[in-house]
């Protein structure tokens, strides 16, 4: 039997997935269905584009309701704010050092599931995440990422 992977996340995450969960089980399954009624009602199958894209769409809505199901029973909720040091779920001020241009940035370091890094949002696995957590104010880290090593002075952590 396969190990189950724990999907940390915090829980307003999980909260966005039961959700969307909900939301893909009642109203996509009856857009859905309507598609296929209205594909039906065109005649012939075996030839039929709107059959096919109806299908394709079922298929990939039960894919995803089968995806959120599996991270929402293997959700494991960790709430480590901390002031103290970097953690998940700490908000976290940084600026990259060496650039005279750059500007402060602010990040709030999530699970994978929930990253979203243009709201801010970064994985605690991702490279600035990893170089990140454990950090205190005032140390500076090295992000060992893509386009080379990055060093980020921690400027300021607060809890959610």
């Amino acid at each position: 039997m396969a190990e189950k992977k724990h999907v940390v996340m915090t829980a307003e995450g999980l909260q966005k997935l039961k959700e969307e969960l909900e939301y893909k089980q009642t109203t996509e399954k009856m857009k859905v269905a309507a598609q296929l009624d209205f594909a039906r009602s065109l005649g012939d199958l075996s030839e039929n584009a709107e059959y096919d894209a109806a299908k394709n769409d079922q298929a990939a809505l039960e894919q995803r309701i089968m995806e959120l199901r599996e991270m929402i029973d293997n959700a494991e909720i960790v709430d480590e704010t901390s002031t103290d040091e970097v953690g998940f779920g700490s908000i976290v001020k940084i600026l990259e050092q060496g650039d005279e241009d750059a500007e402060e940035e602010e990040y709030t370091l999530v699970g994978t599931v929930e990253a979203d890094p243009f709201q801010g949002r970064i994985s605690n696995e991702s490279p600035i995440g990893m170089a990140l957590m454990g950090a205190h104010v005032g140390q500076i880290v090295e992000a060992h990422t893509p386009s080379g090593v990055i060093e980020y002075k921690i400027l300021g952590i607060r809890a959610e």
